[in-house]
């Protein structure tokens, strides 16, 4: 097993602003990303990854009229062990009601979102990878549009999620892009571990970005930790600064 690179304050966000590289990735639209007569295909290992990874882009397609699946690998109760504060049965209560209201903020409409929860257990979604790549498959069809973690993120199911993702994609014909969440923390500008020049852009306007931050902030449970235990929040304030800039990157 690889070290876990989710360690300390990661990559300060001025290192990402300062970074020429970064400004020089080419940009592409929501419209190319998923053209009209096609539906976008959210694939989120944990309740909040949706929003964290590409909560500007859900705003762009609720706002196209694109249709919408979600699917919800885990309901990330393990996010805070040995807390009693908060425990595994009421994190998977409460995560899940996290992200239905955070989709609410960012304006997806929920009457019209197809959400399917799939009950894999938080941080072991490697042991069933196969089992979840069948899973989605099920549920994908050759048009489909699919977003999903990128497959070397650096969180066990962030990779897990991503690698089943691509076999179901790929074996239905449907077309898939990744995105970055962890990656933010422990890579550079220049990180030649992350494959740059298959980046794009997806450019965000500061409401887009605003309306963002209000949906990541209700995501209550990850933005606390358990003092009494030593434990951090999962969403410190640098994590949530990083993930707030003007633009979203999905590789191609």
């Amino acid at each position: 097993m690889k070290p876990n690179p989710i360690v300390g304050q990661g990559t300060p966000l001025h290192q990402w602003q300062a970074s020429s590289h970064m400004a020089e990735l080419p940009h592409i639209s929501i419209e190319e990303l998923v053209p009209a007569g096609h539906r976008a295909v959210i694939i989120a290992p944990h309740p909040d990854d949706e929003v964290l990874g590409c909560g500007g882009l859900l705003q762009g397609l609720a706002s196209l009229g694109r249709p919408l699946q979600l699917i919800s690998v885990t309901d990330g109760s393990a996010s805070h062990p040995g807390s009693t504060r908060w425990p595994v049965a009421r994190l998977g209560v409460i995560r899940p009601q996290e992200s239905a209201q955070a989709l609410h903020r960012l304006g997806v409409p929920l009457h019209s979102l197809i959400w399917l929860r799939a009950g894999f257990t938080d941080s072991k979604v490697a042991e069933r990878e196969e089992e979840l790549s069948a899973f989605i498959q099920r549920y994908l069809k050759p048009t489909d549009v699919v977003f999903t973690t990128w497959r070397e993120d650096g969180h066990c199911d962030h990779e897990a999620v991503g690698r089943a993702s691509a076999k179901a994609a790929l074996a239905v014909g449907a077309t898939l892009y990744e995105l970055p969440v962890w990656t933010w923390h422990w890579a550079t500008p220049e990180d030649s571990q992350v494959p740059w020049h298959r980046a794009r852009k997806i450019l965000l306007t500061p409401q887009a970005v605003a309306r963002k931050r209000h949906a990541i902030h209700a995501f209550a449970s990850q933005l606390e930790g358990d003092p009494q235990i030593g434990l951090a929040p999962v969403l410190a304030p640098f994590v949530v600064e990083r993930l707030l800039q003007p633009f979203e990157v999905v590789f191609i």
